[in-house]
């Protein structure tokens, strides 16, 4: 009987794929008769073609493993086993940030050693020389290697002039610091702006504070010298003259303010005293007019030429506190003289010490205490009960203001006998009305003593007299 032989057609592509076909009996129980199978024509042994499956299948595993798994460190031997080589696999994280090569060709290292990719500047520890000139170069020249290069801060113009000093000049008021803004001033490069920073100064401090305007003209005589001339000066008084017109619109006492700062300039020496007599019988606008008449009067009120120290008044946290205390005592008795309480609430807010309104309380008081009549007595309750209602005096401050009476009334005693009655008179007085508060009322002090009239009267009390 003739042996029937298979014909079996395989392709080359077909060949390599055989790896995942399964093995045939004679193969797993490693028969000692051999199989031929014909291949295109060919007839080729079973044991070829069971070497190209592992080979095939070794190749596609190697494969796998330089793109995907290259980062656990896996390789595969040529019989296809697994060898581990020791590196710490990676997390899953890891993965997506690896920088080795996913074509599946190479060893499977980091691209550029590591140096690749988008932020990189090169491997660690890599220092960089400093590049030589190539004198072949087409743009190569002979005088750039004498070149020195330095920062060039352009010129402001009128626009950034404006947004970059005005929170500067904001900021002094804050801190009154002239030597900073000064630094400050240096950094930038003003060009033809020079002249505007006192105009700009000065538009601020308009629709300020007393004691900003004070600053400001402190701080133009601090910078004439430094970072604006004495022709810079003059020349931002004009500006502000022609500019008075629209500067009344946004505060209406600008002439008077304007005058006020070219009287304390020329005091200062930063401007001639023949300013003003330049203006004589040449100014048309009624502003600047009356601006150039004010500065007149104030400059004729002083002697050879002597600073004007209080044109601003003596107003802000930054005056010694015997001084203020001094003014409040003069606020005080002006107003017994004229009794004009709105005077005095407009006094009171200009001098710009409200954490020092405690004082004028306190002094109120006394005076009720030293006073011999019922006059005094009510103008000043009046007084506080206005400022109370004003909210010119807060709370606290009138509360601090009755506790320094109360801590020295046994001093004040000793000067004024009848001290004790008239103060808890008064005390009732501003609790009814409405000054006071309940608990402040009840720690008003009180004398314990009795006296007599004589000893048959039958115990009747003496009446106390003011």
């Amino acid at each position: 009987m003739e042996i029937e032989k298979e014909h079996i057609y395989i392709t080359p592509t077909e060949l390599e794929n055989l790896s995942d076909a399964p093995f045939s009996g004679d193969e797993e129980n490693g028969g000692s008769e051999e199989r031929k199978t014909e291949i295109n024509g060919n007839w080729i042994p079973a044991t070829s073609i069971t070497e190209a499956r592992i080979n095939a299948k070794a190749k596609r595993r190697l494969r796998k493993n330089s793109s995907r798994d290259s980062g656990r460190g896996d390789s595969v031997s040529d019989n296809g086993d697994t060898l581990k080589i020791g590196v710490v696999p990676t997390s899953p994280k890891g993965k997506l940030l690896d920088r080795r090569s996913r074509s599946g060709k190479g060893r499977g290292l980091p691209k550029k050693g590591g140096a690749g990719g988008k932020g990189v500047w090169g491997t660690p520890g890599q220092v960089y020389d400093v590049e030589e000139v190539d004198v072949k170069d087409p743009n190569y020249d002979d005088d750039q290697e004498n070149c020195v290069y330095e920062t060039v801060v352009l010129p402001l113009d009128e626009r950034a002039f404006e947004k970059t000093l005005t929170p500067i000049i904001q900021e002094y008021f804050e801190h009154g610091d002239t030597n900073e803004v000064s630094e400050m001033l240096k950094d930038l490069n003003l060009g033809e702006m020079k002249y505007s920073v006192p105009v700009l100064a000065v538009s601020l401090a308009l629709e300020g504070k007393a004691s900003h305007r004070e600053m400001t003209s402190k701080l133009i005589s601090d910078l004439c010298g430094t970072v604006v001339s004495k022709n810079d000066v003059e020349k931002s008084f004009d500006r502000l003259l022609k500019e008075l017109p629209e500067l009344v619109l946004d505060s209406p006492r600008a002439p008077q303010l304007v005058g006020q700062f070219i009287a304390r300039a020329v005091g200062d020496g930063i401007l001639s005293n023949t300013y003003i007599d330049g203006y004589k019988g040449t100014v048309d606008c009624v502003q600047a007019r009356a601006a150039l008449d004010r500065a007149t009067v104030l400059l004729s009120m002083t002697k050879g030429g002597k600073r004007i120290d209080n044109v601003w008044g003596s107003g802000g946290g930054q005056q010694s506190v015997k001084h203020l205390v001094k003014e409040i005592d003069m606020l005080l008795k002006e107003y017994l003289l004229s009794g004009d309480v709105l005077e005095v609430e407009r006094s009171l807010q200009e001098l710009e010490v409200p954490h020092f309104h405690h004082e004028l309380v306190y002094e109120a008081i006394v005076m009720v205490l030293e006073s011999t009549g019922e006059k005094t007595f009510k103008m000043i309750l009046d007084l506080l009960k206005s400022l109370w209602r004003s909210s010119v005096i807060t709370m606290d401050q009138m509360k601090r203001g009755y506790e320094r009476v109360y801590r020295e009334i046994p001093d004040i005693n000793l000067d004024v006998p009848h001290s004790y009655s008239v103060l808890e008179r008064f005390v009732e007085e501003c609790f009814q009305a409405g000054i006071i508060s309940k608990p402040l009322r009840d720690l008003c002090p009180s004398r314990g003593r009795k006296r007599f009239v004589s000893e048959g009267d039958g115990g009747r009390l003496k009446l106390e007299s003011y």
